[in-house]
């Protein structure tokens, strides 16, 4: 699968800010902004995508950022249950002081974090002591009885009239959060509702990458989507109110077009009037318009597809997740019309295992060139497919040692005598620090070095589930990688 840009990231960032500063001046003094999926490091998009780069939504926020601030909120149970971001393995509770920081390092302004189903949990009150140290505003929502639809009771000064007032300075308040489930877009209808009351013209929308609304329903981009998304239960479908109010057909999930009839009747209640006719009037996602090759992305998208259907494969042989996620990952590759086979690295990595009677993995180069790599006694099998592959990037013959025996051994006596590891041979980490290390004596160690930044965008698959770590050290490098759902041992 050779590498082709197929998303125009320049004109995205163009239009897209433009398009927030025309929904600003919609409402006139005030947007509430939901950001849904991630502000940055948003690799699942850049993947789908190829062309969109991962902190595209971070950079468009950045021309905004004269009339912007940043409002983060977190669930309060999500803290107490110390709730992990499964993409990072850090808490939600860290990932908010994350967000604030590197918002704040490159120049966007975080007003303040708000404690959603706040009701007095030790954990988000210790939060609490912990932002406020570092300077950081926090407010308190509360649980709403009857939430979304005892519409009377939510509207009224024991619902959202309840819920601090969060206090904010300019035009566009982007509400974000650490995860789904987090309360933005309740965050978002509160401050409506307080705003109103001080007489504030403010009004809502929402920005959230995928489904993509103008490409078909079962566009692979769309389907890839609810791939990434299986464990949510979200499905792709017509928005139907779009359908009745313009007689044109545009893609929103099964949540947004569920809660659209409350939300309408919030706006009615609130503003006078609604503003939109359907959950797809509340998006101001331009990414599909800036698909360039569609050829390009719906490629991209299917081996994203199967990319998802390891991982799933994976998680239900660790016991991560249940049967029912497996089948639909299944019925979602089907959809797409793909299989294992449409993986160019799964025959390959199965074939070296087959030849050498232990765990193998293959490397797919950009430009579709194939390496593998195979378990000996000093490497396991990514480790040595990842010194092939610098090795081939480098110009280096096959037969030439980048790693002086003096390094190897000592770092696995190490493992086996005082770290009490069973297996000597090297984890991708412990390989890349050896070779560092040689690279300071040895010409060629430090070729390969300096080849390290080709590995991005690179597709390998294992034929045994890796360690977290050697997953990790992938997830780093930028490497794509998937594993047959089976163990060494």
């Amino acid at each position: 699968m050779s590498f082709k840009i197929g998303f125009d990231n320049e004109k995205y960032l163009k239009m897209q800010s433009e398009h927030i500063r025309q929904r600003i001046s919609q409402f006139g003094d005030k947007l509430y902004l939901e950001f849904g999926g991630k502000l940055f490091d948003d690799f699942h998009a850049s993947r789908v995508l190829p062309g969109f780069k991962p902190d595209s939504k971070l950079q468009m926020l950045l021309q905004l950022k004269d009339d912007a601030e940043i409002v983060i909120v977190i669930n309060s149970d999500d803290i107490e249950k110390n709730k992990v971001r499964g993409d990072l393995g850090i808490t939600y509770d860290v990932d908010v002081i994350r967000l604030f920081n590197v918002f704040t390092k490159i120049g966007l302004y975080v007003s303040s974090v708000v404690l959603t189903r706040y009701e007095g949990q030790p954990t988000a009150d210790a939060f609490q002591k912990r932002l406020e140290a570092l300077g950081v505003r926090v407010y308190h929502h509360y649980s709403i009885k009857g939430y979304p639809s005892n519409l009377q009771y939510i509207i009224s000064d024991e619902g959202y009239g309840r819920n601090d007032y969060i206090e904010t300075s300019r035009r566009l308040v982007v509400i974000t959060a650490p995860g789904p489930g987090s309360g933005k877009m309740a965050t978002c209808l509160s401050q409506l509702y307080h705003e109103h009351k001080r007489g504030v013209n403010a009004g809502y929308a929402k920005f959230e990458t995928f489904p993509i609304w103008n490409l078909p329903l079962r566009h692979p981009v769309n389907i890839a989507y609810e791939a990434a998304t299986a464990d949510l239960n979200d499905v792709n479908m017509i928005d139907p109110f779009h359908l009745e109010a313009y007689g044109k057909t545009t893609v929103n999930y099964n949540r947004d077009v569920e809660i659209f009839p409350v939300l309408n009747a919030m706006f009615e209640t609130i503003l006078g009037e609604s503003p939109y006719k359907s959950p797809t009037d509340m998006g101001v996602n331009m990414a599909g318009n800036c698909i360039v090759d569609d050829e390009a992305v719906s490629e991209a998208a299917k081996q994203e597809i199967i990319r998802r259907y390891y991982i799933g494969m994976c998680d239900y042989r660790k016991g991560l997740i249940s049967e029912e996620e497996v089948m639909k990952l299944e019925l979602l590759m089907k959809q797409a019309s793909v299989t294992v086979e449409d993986r160019k690295v799964v025959a390959a990595a199965l074939e070296k295992e087959k030849e050498t009677g232990g765990p193998a993995a293959a490397m797919e180069l950009p430009d579709g060139t194939v390496l593998t790599g195979r378990t000996s006694n000093l490497l396991g099998a990514v480790s040595a497919l990842l010194i092939n592959a610098l090795k081939h990037f480098a110009k280096i013959d096959d037969d030439i040692l980048l790693m002086s025996p003096h390094v190897i051994e000592p770092i696995m006596a190490l493992k086996v005598n005082h770290l009490g590891n069973n297996n000597p041979r090297m984890h991708t980490d412990e390989t890349l620090i050896a070779l560092s290390i040689c690279a300071n004596t040895d010409e060629n160690a430090k070729k390969a070095m300096e080849q390290i930044s080709k590995l991005r965008n690179c597709e390998v698959h294992s034929t045994v589930i890796l360690s977290a770590v050697d997953e990790r050290i992938f997830k780093r490098l930028g490497i794509n990688l998937t594993c047959e759902p089976k163990y060494e041992s």
